[in-house]
């Protein structure tokens, strides 16, 4: 009997053991943090509404062009006909070209200004986080290869708090 309640002393201090080493560690997916942000919302209509007329005209272009081709995929066009879509079809791919560029660098720019100002919001969020809740080691989602107890996931408190942040 004694051996049977030693067994189940340790089983439980194990138990216990087991269940403060994993709150010390625990699972931040920053960038989910950051994207549910209200801060990324904003930034992300704010681009939104600077790209859109880029957008509607690529859309636009896109469309001409993929009808161009096929005009000039069935063949049975003169040949003055088919040289002029040609010549249509060319400048029409360039314009389509460079509004792809520069809606790309908008992007670009608008997601490397909104890391900068968020870098700094997005430290002090993961530091008040792990504080208070004592955190050891912290690691991303995909940096888990196995564990056999559910890690506490923060993301969603790290995103509560930038949104006071801002």
């Amino acid at each position: 009997m004694r051996k049977l309640t030693a067994a189940l002393c340790f089983t439980l201090l194990g138990a216990v053991t087991l269940t403060a080493q994993a709150a010390e560690v625990a699972v931040l997916d920053w960038r989910q943090a950051l994207l549910s942000s209200d801060a990324a919302q904003r930034s992300m209509s704010r681009l939104e509404s600077q790209i859109s007329g880029q957008q509607q005209e690529a859309e636009s272009l896109g469309r001409e062009l993929s009808q161009m081709q096929q005009r000039l995929q069935q063949g049975d066009l003169p040949e003055a006909e088919r040289q002029a879509l040609m010549q249509e079809f060319q400048q029409k791919g360039s314009r389509f070209e460079q509004l792809r560029q520069q809606i790309m660098e908008a992007q670009m720019r608008a997601e490397q200004g909104f890391l900068q100002e968020a870098e700094p919001k997005l430290e002090q969020a993961v530091e008040r986080v792990i504080s208070r809740h004592g955190i050891q080691v912290l690691v991303e989602p995909q940096g888990v290869l196995h564990s056999s107890v559910d890690l506490p996931d923060l993301t969603d408190e790290v995103t509560e708090i930038l949104n006071t942040l801002n």
